[in-house]
């Protein structure tokens, strides 16, 4: 038995917090429900309850919930086996009054899907996915490896993640401990906002009910920080170990080897001059400030951590370099820092240079609402695409004419997040090709 405290679209946590008494109501509620319609094996009946502890019937599920693994870690029991012994004609394996509750257990379910927009879901490539090591206090439910694609005909949980602690606090702590260690590149993810819900004080409190979520907003959901001087650091100094160069010692005769790098930090850009010292440490100068830099890359599991020192303060963050981006995650956080595309690159690297409508997830367009030829003005919808069970409507960016009407029923396309890449996509117009970045392409028009 559980208390499931968020909805799916929310944050997918759920904690055991009832009494035992009412734990008791809500078990005969479950067995009177069953056998009011002759139900054998097993099922999980929702209620809902109030700030009083009335609960109120939901539905009942012919099945095991996604949920069942914290009743697992707290009882000691395998429900799946004795789903099928039941299943089998035998007799449950104890009795309710047999069964011993243990700790506290907490289940945060990892979801391709962006937090800052609504929980848009999403699909594409895991291009890194790295895990906390499973124990016997740590279980991870996943169908997919470093790799994998998360599809856009499914659900798109990446992962179920139940640790077990002795009592609330201790599982909090264990929960979040492993969010820090569960590192993914290529998708967006709810894992920043399960760390920001967990380690909110109401929460640890136990002070929570089903509008959590609003009332507490503005603390889940941050300002972004632009990353320190000393992450700037550790950036160019994977950077510097990766590259074809990196284990020159920049010796030069009579003089020191500098080398200007500029890095992107959101919109910003931010210039290092790295200098190298002839005991292979680097003085990296940002700004006004200089810092000493020292460091390499290890390799442990088949992950790079890089074991880095910036001013005396030593730091082993897991470092990932793809296309342009470093990526760096530590037990204080995860950063992203890019390396610029250049500006002869710049108009084919992203959607928003070339004013496009863009996808907002993967997904296949249900209905086009425009054709070739036809005006438009800033907000009017172009097309229709289901994903994931839900309908969204790409409308347009700006007045214009559309120039090209190449899209159809049936056409699949990606957002840019999930494809990596922006472009034209296939002009064939076969029903389900992929269009990667889906675009409809308007020409601006003096009418308004």
């Amino acid at each position: 038995m559980f208390d499931c405290i968020f909805t799916r679209l929310l944050c997918g946590i759920f904690q055991p917090g009832i009494s035992p008494e009412v734990r008791r109501k809500l078990g005969e509620a479950a067995v009177k429900a069953a056998k009011a319609v002759s139900y054998v094996g097993a099922g999980t009946v929702e209620f809902i309850m109030d700030a009083q502890h009335n609960f109120y019937f939901m539905e009942m599920n012919t099945r095991l919930q996604v949920e069942h693994p914290v009743s697992e870690m707290i009882t000691g029991t395998d429900l799946v086996e004795w789903q099928l012994r039941v299943a089998a004609g035998e007799r449950l394996p104890l009795l309710q009054d047999d069964i011993i509750l243990s700790g506290h257990s907490f289940e945060a379910r990892i979801y391709a899907e962006d937090p800052n927009n609504d929980f848009l879901p999403g699909a594409g490539p895991l291009l890194h996915l790295s895990t906390p090591p499973a124990d016997q206090h740590t279980r991870i439910e996943t169908g997919v490896r470093d790799g994998d694609e998360v599809s856009a005909h499914y659900d798109p949980m990446i992962a179920k993640l139940v640790v077990w602690g002795e009592d609330r606090s201790a599982a909090l702590k264990k929960l979040r401990y492993c969010l820090r260690q569960y590192n993914i590149v290529g998708l967006n993810t709810n894992i920043d906002f399960l760390l920001s819900l967990s380690g909110h004080p109401e929460f640890e409190a136990g002070n929570v009910t089903t509008s959590f979520i609003p009332q507490h907003y503005a603390d889940l959901f941050p300002t972004p920080r632009a990353p320190s001087a000393e992450t700037i650091c550790q950036a160019a100094l994977g950077l510097i170990q990766f590259s074809p160069f990196g284990s020159s010692s920049g010796w030069r005769s009579n003089i020191q080897f500098n080398r200007n790098m500029t890095l992107q930090l959101g919109d910003k850009k931010v210039d290092v001059v790295v200098v190298y010292n002839k005991d292979g440490s680097y003085a990296m100068q940002i700004g006004e400030e200089v810092y000493h830099v020292t460091g390499e890359v290890e390799m442990e599991g088949g992950v790079s951590f890089l074991h880095c020192s910036v001013n005396g303060v030593k730091s082993r963050p897991k470092l990932v370099i793809l296309d342009n981006t470093v990526h760096l995650f530590s037990m204080e956080g995860s950063s992203e820092v890019s390396v610029p595309v250049p500006k002869y690159l710049a108009g084919v690297s992203g959607s928003g240079a070339q004013g496009g409508a863009v996808a907002p997830m993967t997904g296949t367009i249900e209905k086009v609402l425009v054709k070739a030829g036809d005006k438009v003005a800033v907000g009017d919808p172009l097309m229709v695409m289901i994903a994931m069970k839900m309908e969204h409507t790409i409308r347009a960016p700006k007045s214009g004419c559309d120039q090209e009407g190449f899209l159809q029923r049936g056409l699949s396309g990606q957002s840019p997040r999930s494809s990596g890449r922006t472009g034209r996509g296939d002009r064939g117009g076969g029903r389900g090709k992929p269009v990667n970045a889906l675009k409809h392409t308007t020409t601006p028009t003096n009418a308004h």
